[in-house]
């Protein structure tokens, strides 16, 4: 199996890279259209700002290899909010996969802390991604924006409001905590998009 992870200018694509190597896969860490379209899996991580990472998607014409993916990928963080239609933060187009808009989390009360950061938990879980979990599974998160719930939603948490934890539609996932932090859940998660990404080979 060739797994490829998506090289651009946003942070954590190297513990991505060090948790697959740990379950056993050598990921190609590329910005080659060529080895992303050919791969059997690709992973599009990322943390950092939404408006520099798609500027440089669109220098290098990542945005219309992404798109144009039919293998499984997996957008974490950065990566699922990429994923959407448009983001609030620096007022971004996206990639458009997921016709949803990303919004900042506004504070409601004093104890409400933006960015959200921690342990929280999974709920109305409906993907094979989470096969062999279980709902309120925790997993770890870091982010200011979320995506509403909406039709693609494959998991729910909670924090101010219930936001799309994860997505799926089609051959894209996404999550927007980091399954490579997550202890044995996330373990399980890439576990699973791994296994995902073999049933995909077969057929």
């Amino acid at each position: 199996m060739e797994l490829a992870i998506i090289k651009y200018n946003a942070g954590n694509i190297y513990s991505v890279l060090t948790a697959l190597q740990r379950l056993g896969v050598q990921p190609i860490l590329t910005d080659d259209a060529e080895v992303l379209s050919h791969a059997d899996g690709v992973l599009f991580p990322g943390q950092g700002e939404a408006h520099g990472a798609m500027a440089y998607l669109r220098q290098h014409g990542l945005d219309r290899v992404i798109r144009s993916l039919r293998q499984p990928v997996l957008g974490i963080c950065v990566g699922q909010q990429l994923l959407c239609r448009h983001s609030e933060e620096g007022d971004t187009d996206c990639l458009g996969v997921f016709d949803v808009d990303v919004r900042r989390f506004q504070p409601q009360r004093h104890e409400d802390k933006v960015p959200a950061m921690g342990w929280n938990e999974l709920y109305d879980l409906k993907s094979p991604l989470f096969a062999h979990l279980q709902e309120h599974d925790f997993v770890y998160f870091v982010h200011s924006y979320y995506v509403p719930v909406c039709e693609w939603t494959a998991a729910t948490s909670e924090y101010i409001t219930p936001y799309s934890a994860a997505l799926h539609k089609d051959n894209f996932y996404a999550t927007q905590f980091h399954p490579e932090k997550s202890g044995r859940v996330g373990v399980q998660i890439l576990e699973n998009f791994l296994a995902i990404t073999s049933k995909n080979q077969k057929t």
